[in-house]
């Protein structure tokens, strides 16, 4: 059998996949979770095969639960499935170590077929997904990503510089140069166009 556990934040979709998956014979799902923090204590728990993820989830994203497993040296492969085509997740997961990246309008055929062949230890890609990675390289430092996350929740400038202990004036000069990287006007533009390029 090939344990599975599942994270989506959508109840629906949740139980969607949950139900299709337990119809095949080879797949039981030990766990079905709407966070990222959930999903990680659930592979934690479970010890699951593999974890089907999605990306945006409240908490951690599937991709920080996939770096973290991976930081970690678990053996629990990572099949993320999502809406989002872009080109920025893509190459962020598979820093992250993440085997398996499909579309969630593909046939549900072709997830138990994606899942199967990451269980397995095979790399499954969407065809579009790849062509989109190979369009969009990320200009971003990782620090520059942190300050823009912040912006996405919005955070002040003086806001950022409390939580990450920086000097305020450190925070514009990052921000500053993501700005002018991304050809923004301000930090909010920058930080629209690098989450939609999927760089956040």
């Amino acid at each position: 059998m090939i344990r599975v556990v599942l994270a989506e934040d959508q109840g629906m979709v949740l139980g969607a996949f949950a139900a299709l998956l337990d119809l095949q014979p080879d797949i039981e799902v030990v766990a079905g979770v709407a966070d990222g923090d959930a999903a990680l204590a659930a592979v934690t728990e479970h010890r699951p095969d593999v974890l089907l993820t999605d990306i945006e989830m409240p908490g951690r994203s599937g991709l920080d639960v996939a770096a973290e497993l991976r930081r970690r040296n678990d053996p629990t492969r990572v099949l993320i499935v999502t809406t989002f085509a872009r080109g920025g997740y893509l190459r962020r997961a598979m820093e992250a170590g993440v085997l398996g990246y499909v579309l969630k309008d593909a046939p549900i055929a072709e997830l138990v077929d994606a899942l199967r062949k990451v269980h397995a230890g095979e790399r499954v890609i969407a065809p579009e997904l790849a062509v989109a990675a190979w369009d969009s390289a990320d200009p971003l430092t990782d620090r520059e990503r942190e300050l823009l996350r912040e912006v996405v929740e919005g955070a002040s400038n003086t806001e950022i510089a409390h939580r990450l202990h920086l000097a305020e004036g450190t925070v514009r000069n990052y921000l500053s140069t993501a700005m002018a990287k991304l050809n923004a006007r301000n930090r909010s533009e920058a930080a629209t166009i690098a989450r939609e390029r999927g760089w956040l």
